[in-house]
């Protein structure tokens, strides 16, 4: 056997520019799969890892997916805004150990703008429950103090002490800024890997202190200055959403069901583990779609070196009949053919991981930046281990074909001469 693996090493180094493009066909639709998988299971976990140790999401009556990339992800926007009234109700209900105010609506440069209190700094929490923590200054205090995700001070430079100006809607335009309202930056959180990083965060108060003098997104007459508003003493109208994290989770559902019920306004309760669920079964057509693709073209690579393998044959069939007349038996002409398709595959496949690990690498931070998802270098999973012993069986189920070929040739057939 080693004289055969021996030989069919040497046959691969003799036919470099064949063997080569039957390597690159392996290694694109390895790339491909293995990619595609990768991507997939890191959106899951990225998304999964959004958010943790929260009961419930409320917000307005709205689908439960819409609610969760709203108010989780930053996607979208709110159907309907909440009453003060409500929040404080239910933060203040006998099953609820916290409840954390969200409201949404401004942007800074592209980079939501969240308004919120320290009950957001001191209770939610990602990953493995871990929670927010700074990596320059601390939470505001002041109406006109913002604390900055990691990604917003690292893209647009900011660091503790500067001023930034935010704007109206989620575009930055000059006549939706609020210029003459600048806020300080007094905190910086470490990264998260998660929506947190891209977004700018400010007080409830400061939420409403500049919306004085605005009216459905439009700027009635001159807005107060700072030192007039700072004066004031403000008070939430409405809120987006609200973050719930209970004191048993055996009353989730009695819970929820008392919101989805709620009396002074519809409102819409859901469990973020539940709507994440309902999310990847609306993008499991897609996630097949992508799987299936990229099973056709690992299948073209493989049907690529099989037409290389069985054209490089008509070229050998003297080789093949020396080797018979120096005393080679049929069973090893079958095995030498079989072992050059094995070795294409696994090179192939070899290259294909060390393209797609180097492609990762370069697009991690792209991808980190633009969608969020935050790709690690991992080692294989098993799923991962158990797709590439399939493209391997399957490389060497293809070499079968041109072995049997060989096995089939005669030797007066290789060594005639047709004209």
């Amino acid at each position: 056997m080693n004289v055969i693996t021996n030989l069919a090493w040497k046959s691969v180094l003799n036919r470099k520019t064949t063997a080569l493009l039957s390597i690159l066909t392996v290694a694109i639709s390895v790339i491909l799969l293995m990619g595609v998988e990768r991507i997939r299971t890191q959106a899951k976990e990225s998304f999964a890892n959004t958010i943790s140790g929260t009961d419930l999401i409320v917000g307005g009556r709205s689908g439960q997916v819409n609610l969760l990339l709203y108010s989780v992800f930053r996607i979208g926007n709110a159907t309907n805004n909440i009453d003060w009234k409500s929040y404080e109700a239910f933060s203040e209900h006998r099953s609820v150990k916290w409840a954390i105010p969200i409201s949404l609506g401004d942007s800074h440069q592209g980079f939501r703008v969240m308004g919120t209190n320290h009950h957001y700094f001191e209770h939610f929490k990602y990953g493995s429950k871990q929670p927010l923590t700074f990596s320059q200054g601390t939470e505001f205090h002041g109406l006109f103090e913002t604390v900055l995700g990691s990604d917003v001070a690292k893209t647009l430079g900011y660091h503790i002490g500067s001023d930034i100006i935010i704007a109206h809607g989620i575009s930055d335009v000059g006549f939706s800024r609020h210029d003459n309202l600048p806020f300080k930056v007094v905190g910086i959180l470490a990264p998260t890997g998660t929506p947190v990083d891209k977004t700018v965060h400010v007080s409830l108060e400061a939420i409403e202190a500049i919306h004085v003098g605005w009216e459905s997104g439009a700027h009635f007459g001159n807005s107060p200055s700072k030192e007039q508003l700072e004066q004031h003493n403000f008070q939430p109208k409405q809120i987006t959403a609200m973050l719930i994290g209970l004191k048993s989770r055996i009353q989730t559902f009695a819970l929820q069901r008392e919101i989805n019920n709620y009396r002074q306004e519809p409102l819409s309760a859901i469990m973020p583990g539940v709507a994440l669920q309902e999310l990847w079964g609306m993008m499991s057509i897609a996630e097949q779609a992508l799987m299936a693709v990229s099973v056709f073209v690992v299948a073209a690579g493989l049907l690529g070196m099989l037409s290389s393998l069985l054209t490089s044959l008509q070229e050998r069939r003297r080789e093949m009949a020396i080797l018979r007349a120096m005393g080679a038996q049929p069973k090893h002409i079958f095995a030498l053919l079989i072992s050059e398709a094995t070795t294409l595959t696994f090179i192939g496949i070899c290259v294909g991981l060390a393209g797609l690990y180097s492609l990762l690498a370069l697009a991690q931070p792209f991808i980190a930046q633009h969608y969020g998802i935050q790709i690690t270098l991992s080692t294989l999973s098993g799923y991962e281990w158990q797709l590439l012993a399939y493209v391997q069986l399957a490389g060497i189920i293809i070499g079968v074909i041109p072995a049997l070929r060989a096995y089939r040739q005669s030797l007066s057939d290789g060594m005639t001469i047709r004209i």
